[in-house]
């Protein structure tokens, strides 16, 4: 918009050699920037202008000089910076350097368009690439991102993708309660306590390992997590925070594991407050690797009656199973499983399936005896009749 000496209220434009026009404007700090491309008309170069004064005014004006950055260097300064374990920022890093950076590393933030992310994910699957990694690829490049929108380097995450973070798996399988005793007594007995604790509270491997003795309450019937154990790629067991915010949980243990725990603790769990609960057979926290090994667990599942391929993190499918058939609602299930987002949570549901039936069933019998009584009053009135 234009004064009565014919200046503009906000920006400027001037005519260039060409005989295009250029539109520029100061920023919020006093610098000058130039829009991206010249205007063939003037009436074009003031349109856009006012775009532009309007968006400063509501406050939707990103810096066009902050996204300039190059998007390899912003991310892997997004991985060093983020929040996580150790462990996770490892797989961070790995899938940043694998599948995002030789692909995007010198696209500039502000020019990284949903366009060029559809096309970047499409070559991950046609190279290959598991669904399963490139859905994880996809969330990455999605959270670091939308860091660049709280930024104010961009203005909206260009990672717009409808199902991209979501992947199809097999759904695992889980074991009933009497495989879950089969394997209970094939393992070795320090080991025992563990795989019950699994199956009926759902915890993770990482979680478990992690517990101490002064995490079980066994007069309380409750197991307190507060952090986990990984191993990093160099082998290293460090300790960090559950996987989520919602990891750090009280989770109520069940009549059948107390005692079966209280055993565990006096035999097997280090000394002191702090000793870890479960350990390996030399001492120390316990390895995955030297757990598989010293279990045989790829043939013990299999001889007690599990698939071929059954996983130790299975166990917590079937904690979480038996949690929901027992009736447990979605948010009391996100509560036990240590679940921020209610979609893990819900692949549990179908499982309810098998409540509703026992429900139908029950209602069934009930109305069946209110008929069979309803009739035996009419016969005895007929009688008295």
């Amino acid at each position: 918009m234009a004064n009565k000496r014919g200046h503009r209220r906000f920006g400027s434009i001037r005519k260039l050699p060409s005989g295009r026009y250029q539109a520029s404007y100061l920023g919020d700090d006093g610098q000058r920037r130039v829009a991206p491309e010249t205007f063939e008309r003037k009436r074009d170069a003031e349109q856009w202008l006012s775009v532009l004064e309007g968006e400063m005014l509501r406050g939707d004006w990103t810096d066009p000089y902050l996204g300039e950055v190059e998007l390899g260097e912003y991310g892997r300064q997004w991985i060093a910076e983020h929040r996580c374990s150790r462990r996770t920022r490892e797989e961070y890093a790995s899938l940043w350097r694998l599948h995002i950076e030789p692909f995007l590393s010198t696209v500039e933030l502000a020019n990284l368009s949903t366009e060029r992310v559809r096309t970047w994910r499409a070559s991950l699957l046609a190279l290959g690439r598991s669904e399963d990694r490139t859905a994880k690829a996809y969330r990455l490049l999605h959270a670091v991102m939308a860091t660049a929108v709280d930024d104010g380097r961009v203005k909206r995450n260009p990672c717009r993708i409808k199902g991209a973070g979501q992947h199809r798996t097999p759904e695992r399988p889980f074991a009933s309660v009497p495989q879950v005793f089969a394997l209970r007594a094939a393992l070795p007995r320090r080991y025992r306590a563990l795989v019950l604790a699994a199956a009926f509270t759902g915890l993770r491997w990482g979680e478990l390992i992690a517990l101490r003795r002064c995490d079980v309450d066994l007069a309380a019937k409750v197991l307190r997590v507060h952090r986990s154990l990984g191993q990093t790629q160099g082998g290293e067991m460090v300790v960090g925070p559950p996987k989520s915010e919602a990891g750090v949980r009280g989770v109520a243990l069940p009549d059948v594991l107390v005692d079966e725990l209280a055993e565990h603790v006096e035999c097997f769990g280090e000394p002191g407050p702090a000793g870890l609960l479960f350990t390996g057979s030399r001492g120390g926290a316990l390895r995955r690797g030297n757990f598989h090994r010293e279990t045989a667990w790829t043939k013990t599942v299999v001889k007690v009656g599990l698939p071929a391929g059954f996983h130790f993190h299975d166990l917590r499918h079937t904690g979480n199973q038996l949690a929901s058939i027992s009736g447990a609602s979605t948010k009391e299930l996100m509560r036990r499983m240590g679940h921020a987002s209610m979609r893990a949570a819900l692949i549990y549901q179908h499982a309810s399936d098998e409540r509703d039936r026992a429900i139908a069933d029950s209602l069934s019998a009930h109305v069946e005896r209110s008929r069979a009584a309803d009739d035996d009053e009419e016969d005895d009135d007929a009688a008295a009749s």
